[in-house]
């Protein structure tokens, strides 16, 4: 199932995603929210503060496509995007929390308005390179894939099948254009084909 083009059913994995998500993150102290997550540079204040924001952003999409308006995830751009992060990333776990569940929250009530009013301009873009069709499960990636981040146990193992489905599909499709070299390119096509060994120095471009 292509989840950019089913908002219905991705609305209802982010659904069970943020309930996850809000399970694990429960009863996080002031010390676990300045420790290091599994992202180069970001601790889970990062992280969660993100996620938070990135609800909003979404929200902001979905909203503007039932009033009929194509708008972007965020007006000032990745550097609005950077600097909330940023703002937000130092304040206490029940702040993140609290602000993390509020941002689902809209999110979810957005995604019912959205249903209500039957999915409507789901190609409007907002300056992307999907639709708003495409909105719910582009949550539903964040959500997953920013879990395992958080390093709370969560892991890949744990990633509903559906969910797979979908994003290795969009991962591998857009793998060969983060191969670094040539030789990086023909390692991973031999392993792809099965005609050689997947090479654990094979480097791959930040996604």
């Amino acid at each position: 199932m292509n989840l950019d083009d089913n908002p219905q059913r991705a609305a209802e994995l982010c659904r069970e995603a943020h309930a996850r998500l809000m399970r694990s993150v429960d009863g996080l102290t002031d010390t676990d929210v300045r420790a290091p997550s599994l992202l180069p540079g970001w601790t889970m204040g990062h992280v969660l503060t993100h996620l938070a924001r990135n609800a909003d952003s979404h929200a902001r999409r979905i909203s503007g496509a039932v009033d009929g308006l194509d708008v972007p995830k965020y007006a000032g751009g990745s550097k609005q995007r950077e600097a909330e992060i940023e703002a937000g990333a130092g304040r206490s776990a029940d702040e993140l929390i609290a602000d993390l569940a509020a941002g689902e929250s809209r999110l979810e009530l957005v995604f019912d308005r959205y249903a209500s009013a039957g999915w409507p301009n789901g190609h409007f873009l907002g300056g992307s390179d999907y639709g708003v069709w495409a909105c719910p499960a582009r949550r539903l990636r964040e959500i997953e894939m920013h879990h395992v981040d958080l390093g709370l146990g969560y892991t890949s193992a744990d990633w509903p099948e559906e969910y797979v489905a979908w994003d290795l599909q969009n991962l591998l499709a857009g793998a060969a254009g983060r191969l670094l070299s040539s030789r990086d390119r023909r390692t991973f096509m031999a392993w792809l084909s099965g005609r050689g060994p997947l090479d654990p120095d094979t480097a791959l471009a930040p996604w």
